[in-house]
C-alpha cells in the first residue's frame, strides 16, 4: 500500500467517513480490516451515470486507460459498461 492510500485511510478513519475511495487492491484488503467502506473510480463514475451527473461512462474510462494509464482487466471493463448499459 501506498502512502496515499494509508493518509486516506487514515484521515477517513479520523473522520469518520462514511467511505474512502480506493482503487488499488492492497488498500482496499487494509480498509475491509478496519471496517471501512470502500469505493473507486469505476464505482463514482457508474454512481454518476446513475444519478444524471454524466451522460456516458465509456468515453471517461477510456480516457482513463489512454490518457492516464489507469488499467482496468478485460472482464471489468466490460462488466462496468454493462452496468451502466453501454454494452
Amino acid at each position: 500500500m501506498d502512502i496515499g492510500e494509508a493518509e486516506a485511510i487514515a484521515l477517513a478513519l479520523e473522520m469518520k467517513a462514511d467511505q474512502v475511495l480506493i482503487d488499488e487492491r492492497r488498500g482496499r484488503m487494509v480498509a475491509a480490516k478496519v471496517n471501512l467502506s470502500y469505493t473507486g473510480i469505476l464505482g463514482i463514475l457508474v454512481e454518476a451515470k446513475s444519478q444524471k451527473l454524466i451522460s456516458a461512462v465509456k468515453p471517461l474510462l477510456d480516457a482513463l486507460i489512454n490518457q492516464a494509464g489507469f488499467w482496468v482487466a478485460e472482464p471489468l471493463y466490460k462488466r462496468v459498461l454493462q452496468l451502466v448499459d453501454e454494452n
